[in-house]
């Protein structure tokens, strides 16, 4: 199986090596962001929690540990969350452009190496006997179809790992926009089921003059 590979990759000519080189980095950050995109690592299940426990108007004490800006007025909280949630999307985004990348420059190398084993079939022919041209006629088929081979195959897991991390920003954003709107909403809303006190008599409100 080893020795197939490598002769595989031996005979996709040298437009293999970046070909090589771009699959293990796609494949670096594949994994590195399926590990860095788990909702728990993303979204603070506590902090999610304390915050549907929140009663509208109630006191923060259960999410203090949390938040050190509670003494900020609303304005300035929503300001603050809005600059941190782009922060965290840019953090959530990060590597996600190299397979973006890596879905168009895999299968370019490939046609590089397509386009390179055309180039030996053609010059090959009429410069050698018969016998000999069908040889190097099969190493520039060999190169033209194992480089688009490595190409494509670089750019399809590139491309379906792109898809999925990016549907699931997405989510994680929509969650996030979301949590962050309802801890604005309790944290400044006043309390529900208070009474209200009754408006001050005429007499009282001109200071007990008729």
């Amino acid at each position: 199986m080893l020795d197939a590979v490598t002769q595989f990759l031996i005979k996709g000519g040298v437009f293999m090596y970046p070909i090589i080189l771009a699959s293990v980095i796609s494949l670096a950050v594949i994994l590195e962001r399926g590990i860095a995109l788990r909702r728990g690592a993303v979204i603070n299940p506590r902090l999610a929690e304390a915050i549907e426990r929140l009663r509208y108007g109630h006191g923060p004490q259960a999410i203090e540990g949390y938040i050190g800006n509670l003494p900020w007025s609303k304005f300035e909280n929503t300001e603050a969350l809005q600059t941190k949630a782009r922060a965290e999307v840019s953090k959530l985004e990060r590597g996600i452009v190299i397979l973006e990348i890596a879905v168009g420059v895999g299968p370019l190398l490939g046609l590089l190496g397509t386009v390179s084993g055309l180039i030996v079939i053609f010059g090959n022919v009429g410069d050698q006997s018969i016998a000999s041209q069908g040889a190097a006629i099969a190493r520039g088929i060999s190169e033209a179809l194992n480089s688009t081979v490595a190409g494509l195959s670089v750019a399809i897991p590139a491309l379906i790992a792109y898809s999925i991390y990016m549907r699931r920003i997405e989510g994680y954003s929509i969650e996030l926009e979301s949590l962050c709107a309802d801890l604005l909403a309790k944290l400044y809303t006043e309390a529900s089921g208070e009474p209200t006190p009754p408006p001050l008599p005429a007499e009282a409100r001109l200071g007990g003059q008729v």
